[in-house]
């Protein structure tokens, strides 16, 4: 059985198509396009970085810290002056004591050698948490000064300057949102760190 050219080109253009067999489906309207709805949108680009750098209240902040962690190196270095004074007798008393004595006295040296390293630690984590709650406290007025000009200036999308590839100048708002943190939070007192 063998089929004709004309059969074949008939089944080549349904097949083309897609002619449908069921005749329901053949004859269905076709679907208007959804109405197609313009929104403008207002965008704006920030340099958060640029904000970081310049900032007074940052500035401050990494000069209060810069203090404590001057104040506290200061402190540990007396304990390890006392450490290593500590280390010099016990070498001195090694041939004088008894093996038991020594023993004993070697033990309460890595006991201070520990609680100092310990002490090294925990002015660390209250440095890095002070300067962490400062900063956060920054970004919290940073949110907030970026959220009321976005409601004034009707902004609809707000891009860090680090996220785009290209943007004109005039769309950058990080001079006037410096401008505001500088007049909302010039400094920032850092509580007393280890007191």
């Amino acid at each position: 059985m063998g089929l004709t050219r004309a059969t074949v080109f008939i089944l080549s253009l349904s097949i083309l198509y897609g002619v449908s067999e069921n005749p329901a489906v053949a004859q269905e309207p076709p679907q208007k396009p959804a109405e197609a709805s313009y929104s403008y949108i207002n965008v704006a680009v920030i340099d958060i970085d640029e904000i970081r750098r310049k900032a007074s209240v940052v500035k401050d902040i990494r000069a209060q810290i810069g203090k404590f962690r001057n104040a506290f190196q200061a402190d540990i270095q007396k304990e390890e002056e006392v450490l290593r004074n500590a280390d010099k007798e016990l070498a001195r008393k090694r041939t004088i004591l008894s093996p038991d004595a020594f023993a004993e006295e070697r033990r309460k040296f890595q006991q201070s050698v520990v609680e100092v390293q310990r002490l090294v630690q925990k002015r660390k984590q209250e440095l890095d948490s002070a300067m962490a709650n400062a900063m956060r406290k920054v970004e919290l007025t940073l949110t907030d000064i970026v959220t009321d000009m976005a409601k004034k200036k009707k902004l609809t999308l707000i891009l860090r300057k680090e996220q785009t590839v290209l943007a004109a100048p005039s769309l950058s708002i990080t001079k006037e949102v410096l401008r505001l943190v500088e007049e909302k939070m010039p400094s920032l007192k850092i509580p007393d760190i280890g007191k």
